[in-house]
């Protein structure tokens, strides 16, 4: 296939013609390319498959990482260990273009791989890689590990993924309209348009747009701009020009200030984020708009077909049988994991996302008492899963993990699992009874995994943060803790409430209903099945990009 000037292989929509690069430093398309840490990936190969079914003219750029984010496995005890294997993909295509970029003024090769749109159904990806014999060992390392924890390694790959990408769609000939940034690792880009339009920055501002997700200052990547400028971050531009044009007259250098200063629109991921947003950043001067176009997830992806098939036919016998099927499939995983035989007749909650400390895994637990007499109730018995993988030098979230390990040994009815990934995702969301989600509000800027589980007729159980405003009616689709005025709270006040609330919720209205009523709980998980059917189908989402941001 030859790649110079370059052409989305299928007929393009003419409603999706205006042509598109988009950048994200992970993407969750398919298990068996394991380049991907959590929700902004899963969110990139859900936006991908979209683009593909819907025909839209849009190219995705990201890195092929040698190793991956980590591989999760186990130390003798159970508790987590970080484990490091080389990736290999015979399924994607060497495109033969090589080209050189700097970083840390010095040049480094970069090679381009493809993903063609046939092999996962995906609109094209290209990835990048600084792993070639004509590199040092130091360049060669770029692409070795997503977010690595030294901060010039991150800076370079912040390098080679936005300046690297931007001088890949040159190669390629596409020449997009829109250069798309999911989140702001990529903005380095911003400066090679600038220096590629002769330093009009207007010219730079007409084809950027930016995607934020995080709902907190503290949380967006600032570097110090002296090392930024040594790694060459900036294209041949003096600290004195990047504080000139970035608006930044200190010595940190914000990324997502800069998306947000050269972008001509920004998005929110939610419609609570996109206000969480605008008042985070209202501070600043001469920033872009920001709208709200709401996360969503593929579902042709995700979806099992075969309960919306039992739903739809009205056929309840079979719809109780294939969740039961599915329980039964997934609880093999928990056996084979853990030695534990969970029973699919007994009420399933299951909490699975990345570990952080604002998601509060192990908020139900924090109450050692109620734990375990919901865990020894035999009125209304509960199964509990947890799954997730910490940030691999993040301590406490490790530290998190590892002290539900040891809880979990205490009961036969509570399992720990590693390699939270696409497939063990699926299968979970499929065992769920209970989907449950308990961020810190307003911590969580969208929280796609919720709408992934109700897909697959679990029942959605979470604060009321991210997307679930627009989602849940409680009691109706889902099961909310109704919002108090967290902003009045402290943290210790926040998490008393919410973890008093919850069990209130669970005692009180979840376990009855699941047990004594189950014909009600069966319309509530349908109810859920609908009602994310489409508004959280990353096919709304794909289509909200085109009209909404890149009109």
């Amino acid at each position: 296939m030859n790649f110079s000037n370059f052409r989305i292989p299928y007929p393009v929509d003419e409603r999706y013609s205006k042509k598109v690069a988009y950048f994200s430093m992970e993407y969750a398309i398919h298990q068996p390319l394991k380049i991907y840490s959590g929700g902004l990936g899963f969110l990139s190969g859900s936006h991908l498959r979209s683009a593909y079914e819907l025909k839209q003219n849009l190219i995705g750029i990201g890195i092929l990482w040698k190793y991956g984010y980590y591989d999760q496995a186990r130390n003798q005890d159970q508790t987590l260990q970080v484990t490091w294997m080389e990736k290999n993909y015979s399924f994607l295509e060497d495109t033969g273009i090589k080209f050189q970029i700097m970083v840390h003024e010095h040049p480094v090769w970069v090679k381009a791989y493809y993903l063609n749109p046939e092999t996962f159904k995906t609109a094209p990806l290209f990835l990048l890689s600084t792993d070639l014999p004509e590199n040092d060992y130091v360049s060669q390392t770029i692409c070795h590990r997503l977010y690595d924890a030294n901060v010039a390694t991150k800076v370079a790959q912040f390098i080679l993924l936005g300046i690297g990408g931007a001088k890949l769609v040159d190669e390629l000939g596409f020449d997009p309209e829109r250069y798309h940034l999911n989140e702001a690792h990529g903005i380095s880009s911003a400066f090679y348009l600038y220096k590629k339009y002769d330093h009009k920055i207007d010219e730079v501002k007409k084809r950027l747009v930016f995607t934020t997700h995080t709902p907190e200052e503290a949380g967006n990547e600032k570097h110090d701009i002296h090392l930024c400028h040594k790694m060459s971050y900036f294209c041949g531009l003096s600290i004195d020009e990047v504080k000139e044009l970035t608006g930044m007259p200190d010595d940190m250098f914000n990324h997502s200030l800069a998306a947000l200063r050269f972008a001509k629109l920004a998005n929110g991921v939610s419609f609570l984020h996109g206000k969480v947003s605008n008042a985070l950043w209202s501070k600043y001067e001469n920033i872009c708009p920001i709208i709200s176009i709401t996360n969503a997830q593929n579902w042709k992806y995700w979806s099992d077909k075969q309960l919306y098939r039992f739903m739809e036919e009205g056929n309840d016998w079979s719809f109780d049988d294939r969740k039961k099927y599915l329980k039964r499939r997934t609880f093999e995983i928990v056996a084979d994991q853990t030695g534990k035989l969970f029973n699919p007749d007994v009420f399933t909650m299951i909490w699975s996302r990345r570990f952080a400390g604002y998601k509060r895994a192990g908020l139900i637990a924090n109450d050692e008492d109620r734990f375990e007499k919901l865990m020894k109730d035999t009125k209304y018995p509960v199964q509990v899963i947890w799954a997730g993988k910490p940030y691999p030098v993040d301590h406490p979230a490790i530290s998190e993990f590892n002290q539900l390990v040891y809880l979990s040994k205490k009961y036969k009815n509570v399992a720990v699992l590693i390699g939270y990934e696409l497939s063990l995702s699926k299968r979970l969301k499929q065992a769920a009874d209970c989907w449950l989600n308990n961020p810190r509000v307003p911590r969580e800027a969208s929280g796609t995994s919720g709408m992934t589980a109700a897909m697959n007729g679990a029942v959605n159980f979470s604060t009321d943060d991210g997307w679930i405003p627009e989602f849940i009616n409680h009691g109706h689709n889902g099961f909310v803790v109704p919002n108090p005025g967290y902003a009045e709270m402290n943290t210790q006040e926040q998490d008393e409430y919410d973890l008093d609330t919850v069990y209130d919720i669970l005692n009180k209205e979840i376990l009855p209903l699941y047990y004594d009523s189950y014909y009600t709980w069966r319309q509530v998980m349908k109810n859920g099945m609908r009602d994310v059917r489409f508004q959280f189908d990353s096919n709304r989402m794909a289509h909200e990009y085109y009209e909404l941001l890149y009109k």
